[in-house]
């Protein structure tokens, strides 16, 4: 988290592909086992994040959010108006719709992995802007941008907001950075939102709060494996761990077994002694002239970036070359 989120193929409770399977299969059997975090968002995984955005411990939504409310002249007069607005990891589309007023776009392509949720949000914006093309795409960008470049016309800003690019390795960052590239034009505009380095103990508060709602959702992603891929994880079993790795500069979030159990699924099984984690996500976190550099090398150049007062989060407007 923040996950606008590496994004996937209409992941409802109803329908997996045999990709997904395969994933999912190969997750759980690895020697480090792990689930992606693209597996947190079913319908209910978007409402528990919606919570945990209003949490006071968790910084990074209004605190990105305050920064897009200073630069909103900004952003009109180095991007311009009329464009095609295309929202990388929608969500409940908060952050695009601060931008309507002064971008003005004529289209606005929302993705997102949680597509029953999101179906609902944009009903309420189709209502509300009749006069923006208002589009839908449920699709799996975490190895690529796949179908989007056919789906964009005219001058566009690509808007990867709440530092979900941290949810990648730096490698897997960079190549990601540059799937973007391969989908924009020359001269289009990227706004993405990293999370800054800063005080250990601010970072692990963000992911552990005291209500209980992050251990919630990140619970929530077994209930989901168990309806995706008849798995038989039992909640009751696993405990939520979250702290941040100083030598990866990284949040990690696990699932730990708190007893010798036996999970099954369709297609494997495997056995995981008390202790034993699962790994649901990272969440990276950047120096600015480290990700400006990372960003420099996939075929953008950074026009100007923005933080708040405590340097604690940064939006960065970069255009294709």
């Amino acid at each position: 988290m923040e996950h606008s989120s590496p994004v996937a193929t209409a992941l409802t409770s109803n329908t997996t592909t045999d990709s997904q399977m395969a994933e999912i299969s190969a997750g759980l059997l690895s020697p480090d086992p792990t689930i992606s975090s693209k597996f947190f968002y079913d319908l209910r995984g978007s409402v528990l994040f919606e919570s945990i955005t209003q949490l006071d411990a968790y910084y990074l939504t209004r605190t990105e959010r305050s920064i897009l409310c200073e630069i909103q002249d900004n952003l009109r007069e180095l991007i311009g108006m009329g464009v095609t607005l295309v929202d990388l990891g929608a969500g409940n589309c908060s952050k695009a719709e601060s931008l309507f007023q002064s971008l003005q776009p004529s289209h606005y392509v929302a993705v997102d992995i949680a597509s029953e949720f999101l179906t609902g949000v944009l009903k309420r914006l189709r209502q509300s802007y009749a006069g923006i093309q208002i589009d839908q795409i449920d699709h799996d960008f975490s190895e690529g941008l796949g179908i989007l470049p056919t789906q964009i016309h005219g001058p566009s800003v690509f808007f990867y907001p709440g530092s979900s690019i941290g949810n990648f390795s730096p490698e897997r960052a960079r190549s990601f950075l540059r799937s973007i590239r391969v989908a924009a034009s020359p001269g289009d505009s990227l706004l993405i939102g990293i999370d800054l380095v800063k005080e250990k103990a601010i970072l692990e508060a963000a992911y552990n709060d005291p209500a209980g709602i992050t251990r919630l959702f990140n619970l929530n992603i077994l209930e989901h494996i168990n309806r995706l891929v008849f798995a038989d994880f039992d909640t009751r079993f696993w405990d939520h761990m979250a702290y941040y790795n100083d030598e990866a500069m990284r949040i990690e979030m696990h699932l730990i077994s708190n007893r010798n159990q036996t999970v099954r699924w369709l297609g494997g099984e495997r056995y995981f002694s008390a202790g034993e984690s699962i790994l649901t996500e990272y969440s990276h976190k950047y120096l600015l002239d480290e990700f400006e550099a990372l960003l420099g090398g996939t075929g953008f150049h950074r026009i100007r970036h923005w933080t708040d007062d405590n340097k604690w989060f940064a939006l960065i407007l970069a255009q294709a070359k």
